[in-house]
């Protein structure tokens, strides 16, 4: 999708956030704060990017393992019901994100809860409802992968303001 130019507050907020965000009761005002505009002003322009497809999701990542219990699911699903069923499974509280696999099977998704007593329930009720083959993956070890890097603007007088 072809969007305006991005403007130097989403640039900012884009350099500045990507890898970590206020933890407080006002993040957003944190940032305004921070990047000497509204809160309204940051909240229009994370909503701007949303719309514009330039991020998908805006928000904090989780150590799940110590905030309560997740694992990895692998389902079997037919080919040609994939992308239903994947708008299916969105539908289910603590699945926080799903994808295709070249694989027999290829729907993936992380399923979290509180306790692991409440994934096994959610994990019970996922299968009750989808009649697909499925592996449970639990994680062996974790790994933190840091997707960050400092992003170039072209024909734009911004400085990063990325955090190292």
């Amino acid at each position: 999708m072809q969007h305006p130019p991005l403007s130097e507050l989403q640039k900012a907020i884009l350099d500045r956030y990507q890898q970590s965000l206020p933890a407080s009761l006002t993040p957003f005002a944190d940032m305004a704060t921070a990047l000497n505009c509204s809160e309204t002003d940051v909240i229009n322009a994370l909503n701007q990017l949303l719309e514009y497809g330039v991020v998908k999701r805006f928000g904090p990542v989780f150590d799940h393992q110590r905030a309560g219990a997740s694992t990895l699911v692998a389902m079997a699903v037919d080919a040609h019901k994939l992308e239903e069923e994947a708008l299916r499974l969105n539908a289910f509280a603590g699945l926080n994100h799903n994808y295709e696999r070249e694989h027999q099977y290829n729907l993936w998704f992380v399923l979290t809860a509180s306790s692991e007593q409440q994934l096994q329930l959610k994990l019970q009720e996922i299968c009750a409802c989808h009649p697909w083959p499925v592996l449970i993956l639990p994680m062996e070890q974790s790994y933190h992968i840091n997707l960050g890097f400092p992003l170039q603007w072209t024909g734009s007088q911004h400085e990063s303001a990325t955090q190292h």
